[in-house]
This record gives structure tokens, C-alpha cells and sequence, in this order.
């Protein structure tokens, strides 16, 4: 929870964090019609500084465009209103939450020629998963990944993640720390909120976009991270099994960072630990995201 002296920008205005509401008849409360990113600022030599801003709001962007929603602003303007909180409430490292949204009381399906509204705010936040210094557990879902048939899984809309809870609960309620899906075809695609990575025989495996995945932000730096260190890169279909052969698994998200994965459905993943893959990738993300890589730093923007 943010402190009460903390400011959301809602619609161009700063508004208190405890005044930041809306009516419970607001139809992206009713209908999870809303749209919104997940974006990171770390704290830097040189200041809090933003984690590829632009792409997450080209995202943003896309994920409006993909549910015919009319944004009121311009992509410059996002990119100012995302800034301007990490700046009004003194932050060095923050999670930034914009969320676009139908903010109009009535009951139907129908968003068309209804209010939207933007809000961002940007508040402290830790570590996505408590034990992730030492690994997670996973347990593979029954239920299945999101496809272009039934709702867009290149979109971030609010509804989309109705799937990932069910999933993510089912696992928690079975012991396991997260869950992972597959897609309907029975291959891997992702976890709830995060993009999946193998490590096996020496390359880097991770599903591609035939699995129905999100093709998430981070998932796309530890590619190009991966490759600088001259890792070989595997973009493909990854049967359920390859999951339990597999040398190292992580999973990579902007709340989950690089949060490495020992076991899955009870199966001790390589020897149960961090491997050296995975730790390598993630000294390097640290690196990337913190300003102390000089190769990467055109995915800052300082505040």
C-alpha cells in the first residue's frame, strides 16, 4: 500500500492516493474492459531511471488499438503522465501501474462512445515472489493459455488476466509457489504473469509466439542480453516434458524480474538451485536496469 502522502496521476491532475476512486458501477470494474502495463524505475548513479519506456507504452498503444479503445492522449503525453508520478511522490525505485479504462457507470456490455480515462501510479515495491533469492516451485495448470480465438494474448486488457488468476491460485492452493500454462495445443507457453526461459544442453529455450505467449518486455531484453553474451537463443515449441529434463528454468516478467524456477509439478529441476545460466542472465538484467551497462542504456529514461 503507497503512504497516504502520495500522489496518482488521474486524468492530468494529481490526486491523493486515497482519493484516486471510481464508482463501483464503472464498467471496466464490471467487465474487466480495462488496459493497462507494468513498468519498472530503478534507482541509478545518475537518479531513478525508467526501464524501456517507450516499448511499454508502444504496448500500451497496441493494446488500445487491439480493443478499439480511443485513448484521449498522445503517446508523448503517456510517456510524461508516466513520469510525473515517480517524480511527485520522490521515488528512487517504483512499480508504475497506467491503466486506461471505461470510466462510465451503466450496465451493458457496450463501451462504445463511453468515457475513458488514464490514471498511472507508481508506487514502492519489492519482490514479486518471497522466495526468489533461492528459487520457486511451479506446478503445471489445468487451465489453458489464452488464444487469438478466444481473447488476445498480445494484449494486456484486465479481462485477459481473469485466465492467469485462475491458474495462479490453482497452483498456490496445490503448494507450489506460481503456476505454468500451456497453451491449447499442449505446448508451453507462459506463467500467469511471466514469460518462461530453459536453460538446456548450454542454449537458452523459451516459447514463441505460436504458444499464445505475451511477448513480454523483459522476456525480449534477456534475449537480446543473452545474445551479447554470446548464448545461443531458441525461439520454439517446448513440449511439457522438456520442463522436467530441463538444466535451469526462470521465469523473466517486469514484477517477476529474473526469478529462478527449482521445481516443477515435484520434480527437482538440474541439481534444485540457481544455475550458472540464470544467475549469469540476471547479474546482467541487474546491470542493464540499474545503468551499469553501458551497451543497454538506451532502455533508460532517467527521471
Amino acid at each position: 500500500m503507497a503512504a497516504a502522502s502520495q500522489y496518482v496521476w488521474f486524468d492530468g491532475k494529481f490526486v491523493p492516493f486515497e482519493k484516486a476512486n471510481v464508482h463501483v458501477l464503472t464498467h471496466s470494474l464490471q467487465y474487466g474492459s480495462g488496459i493497462f502495463e507494468g513498468i519498472r524505475a530503478y534507482k541509478t548513479a545518475k537518479g531513478p531511471a525508467i526501464f524501456r519506456l517507450d516499448d511499454h507504452v508502444k504496448r500500451f498503444f497496441n493494446t488500445a488499438k487491439i480493443y478499439g479503445m480511443q485513448l484521449p492522449m498522445k503517446r508523448e503525453d503517456l510517456k510524461k503522465a508516466i513520469i510525473s508520478p515517480v517524480e511527485k511522490n520522490s521515488l528512487n525505485e517504483c512499480y508504475i501501474r497506467p491503466f486506461g479504462f471505461y470510466n462510465d457507470q451503466h450496465i451493458g456490455l457496450s463501451p462504445l462512445g463511453k468515457k475513458v480515462s488514464v490514471v498511472v501510479a507508481a508506487i514502492a515495491f519489492g519482490n514479486y515472489f518471497e522466495n526468489k533469492d533461492k528459487g520457486i516451485s511451479c506446478r503445471v495448470s489445468s487451465w489453458h493459455r489464452i488464444n487469438s480465438e478466444i481473447l488476445p494474448p498480445e494484449a494486456k486488457g484486465s479481462g485477459n488476466y481473469l485466465n492467469s488468476i485462475l491458474a495462479s491460485t490453482e497452483a498456490k492452493r496445490e503448494g507450489a509457489d506460481e503456476a505454468i500454462m500451456l497453451s491449447v495445443d499442449g505446448y508451453v507457453a507462459e506463467g500467469p504473469g511471466e514469460n518462461l526461459f530453459l536453460v538446456r544442453n548450454g542454449k537458452l529455450v523459451t516459447p514463441d509466439e505460436s504458444a499464445d505467449i505475451l511477448l513480454g518486455i523483459t522476456r525480449d531484453s534477456i534475449i537480446k542480453i543473452a545474445e551479447a553474451k554470446g548464448l545461443e537463443v531458441e525461439e520454439r515449441g517446448v513440449h511439457r516434458e522438456e520442463l522436467y529434463t530441463s538444466d535451469e528454468a526462470f521465469f523473466a516478467g517486469t514484477a517477476a524480474e529474473i526469478t529462478p524456477i527449482t521445481r516443477v509439478d515435484s520434480r527437482r529441476i538440474g541439481k534444485g538451485k540457481i544455475g550458472p545460466i540464470t544467475k549469469l542472465l540476471l547479474d546482467s538484467y541487474d546491470e542493464a536496469v540499474t545503468g551499469q551497462n553501458d551497451d543497454f542504456s538506451y532502455w533508460l529514461t532517467y527521471v
